[in-house]
C-alpha cells in the first residue's frame, strides 16, 4: 500500500461519518469492466456500484453526452420545460406499462413517491382511512424515514424508531400470508421481483400473479421495486417481463443514468392523475444534466441490445457456478436472473469478498451468507470465467 493510499485511508476515518463498512480501497479509474486503486492495481468488477454502471466504466457515448450537457445547461429546476426529461420520460412510457414518468435523485426518493402516490389515490378513489401498505420480509427498499418503515430488517430499522405507520409484513413468496394480510385497508402491495439486498430472492413462479389479482379484486396499487431488476439487469428490460404481471406503478433508479444520481416512478394514468401540482416534487429531480444522462444510458441499452447480452452472459456465469457448486459444498444454492446473481454459502460471505478482493476481483455480500455479482452488462463469458476461478480459489482458502 503506497503512503498515498495510507493518507487518504487515515483522512477517510477522521472527516468522514463511519456509517459504512468500506474496504480498505481507493478507487479512481474504470474502464469498461475493470477498475484500477491508488496503488495502479486493476480489479475485474463484479459489482458495478451495486448495479448501477450497467454500461460500464467510461462508456464514450455516456462520457460524450456528460461533456455535451455539462457545457450547456446543468439544473434549472422544474419551474421549466426539461426538454431531456420529456424525452427520457417518453421512453420509459414507450418500453414499460407505464403512461407517466416522474423524476427524483435516488432509489429511496422514488419509493417515498410510490408511497405517498399510493396513499393519495386510495383517499381519492377509496376512503380515508385506506392507508395500509404491504411489504415483504427481506426487501430492501432504501434509507429515508417512509423507506425505511416499508423495509422490515431490524438491523436497518433498530434506532430510528418510531417509524412511519401503515406498513404491514409479510413473508416473501408465501401466497397465504399475503391474502391473510389485504383488507378493506390496504392501499398498496409494494414488492422486489427479485429481492437484491435480502439475498437475491427470486419470486416464486405464480406469485406475482396472485398479487395482482388481489390488487384487482381490493381497488389496492400494485407496486414493484425494480431499482435492482430494472434496466436490463435480470436479461429482461424490466423484471417484471419474466412472469408476464404488469403492475400499476414501478420505482427505478441504479442503472437509469450509468452512475449520474436519479431514481424514477413510472405509473399508469389511473393512478398517477391524483399527483396534480403542488403534491409532491424535488428541487434536483429530472434535471437537464441527470435526464440527459438518462437519454443516452437507456437509448445505448436499446441499441446494443444489453438485456439481452445479460441473459446469454449470466446464463453461461450461472452455469459455471452451479457446477462449481456440484463439486464444492461451499456453495449450498446458485440463483438468479440475468446478470443479478446470488449465491448462498456456508459460511459468511464478508471473508470471501475479501479474498476475491485480494485476488483482483470484486464482488459484494447480499445478507450474511450470500455473495452477489451485479457486473456490468457488458461483460463477456471471458469475464465470467475468470470471475468463477477466483471465486473458487477464494472458496477453497476461506473456512465455513
Amino acid at each position: 500500500m503506497s503512503q498515498d493510499t495510507k493518507t487518504l485511508l487515515e483522512w477517510g476515518n477522521k472527516y468522514l461519518f463511519q456509517n459504512y463498512a468500506r474496504a480498505p480501497l481507493c478507487l479512481i479509474r474504470g474502464e469498461g469492466a475493470r477498475v484500477w486503486d491508488t496503488d495502479g492495481k486493476e480489479y475485474l468488477d463484479f459489482v458495478g456500484g451495486i448495479a448501477v454502471d450497467a454500461l460500464g466504466h467510461s462508456h464514450p457515448k455516456i462520457v460524450g453526452a456528460i461533456r455535451e450537457q455539462a457545457t450547456a445547461l446543468l439544473q434549472v429546476s422544474n419551474l421549466y420545460q426539461i426538454p431531456s426529461q420529456i424525452h427520457l420520460a417518453k421512453l420509459l412510457v414507450d418500453h414499460s406499462f407505464g403512461d407517466r414518468a416522474f423524476f427524483c435523485n435516488s432509489g429511496t426518493e422514488a419509493n417515498e413517491a410510490a408511497i405517498k402516490l399510493a396513499r393519495k389515490y386510495a383517499k381519492e378513489t377509496r376512503a380515508t382511512d385506506v392507508v395500509d401498505i404491504i411489504t415483504m420480509r427481506g426487501a430492501f427498499h432504501g434509507r429515508t424515514l417512509g423507506a425505511l418503515s416499508a423495509t422490515p430488517t431490524e438491523k436497518y430499522q433498530h434506532g430510528f424508531e418510531p417509524l412511519v405507520p401503515g406498513f404491514k409484513y409479510v413473508p416473501f413468496g408465501d401466497v397465504k400470508a399475503v391474502e391473510r394480510a389485504v383488507d378493506n385497508r390496504t392501499a398498496a402491495i409494494l414488492v422486489e421481483p427479485i429481492q437484491g439486498e435480502g439475498g437475491v430472492n427470486v419470486a416464486p413462479d405464480g406469485y406475482l400473479a396472485v398479487l395482482r389479482r388481489l390488487c384487482d379484486e381490493t381497488g389496492a396499487l400494485l407496486m414493484f421495486d425494480e431499482i435492482q431488476t430494472g434496466m436490463g439487469r435480470t436479461g429482461r428490460l424490466w423484471g417484471y417481463q419474466h412472469w408476464g404481471v404488469e403492475p400499476d406503478v414501478m420505482t427505478l433508479a441504479k442503472a437509469l443514468a450509468s452512475g449520474v444520481p436519479i431514481g424514477a416512478m413510472v405509473a399508469r394514468e389511473s393512478c398517477a392523475r391524483v399527483m396534480i401540482a403542488g403534491t409532491h416534487g424535488t428541487t434536483f429531480g429530472g434535471n437537464p444534466f441527470a435526464t440527459t444522462v438518462g437519454v443516452a444510458t437507456f437509448t445505448t441499452m436499446l441499441e446494443d441490445r444489453l438485456p439481452e447480452r445479460a441473459d446469454r452472459v449470466g446464463t453461461h456465469l450461472m452455469g459455471r457456478l452451479r457446477a462449481l457448486a456440484a463439486g464444492l459444498p461451499a456453495i449450498r444454492e446458485v440463483r438468479g436472473k440475468g446478470l443479478l446473481i446470488g449465491m448462498d454459502l456456508d459460511r459468511p460471505a464478508g471473508p470471501v469478498v475479501d479474498a476475491c478482493r485480494d485476488r483482483g476481483l470484486l464482488v459484494l455480500t447480499a445478507g450474511e451468507k450470500v455473495l452477489r455479482m451485479t457486473p456490468p452488462l457488458i461483460v463477456d463469458e471471458g469475464d465470467a470465467d475468470r470471475a468463477v476461478a477466483i471465486v473458487e480459489d477464494a472458496l477453497r482458502q476461506t473456512k465455513p
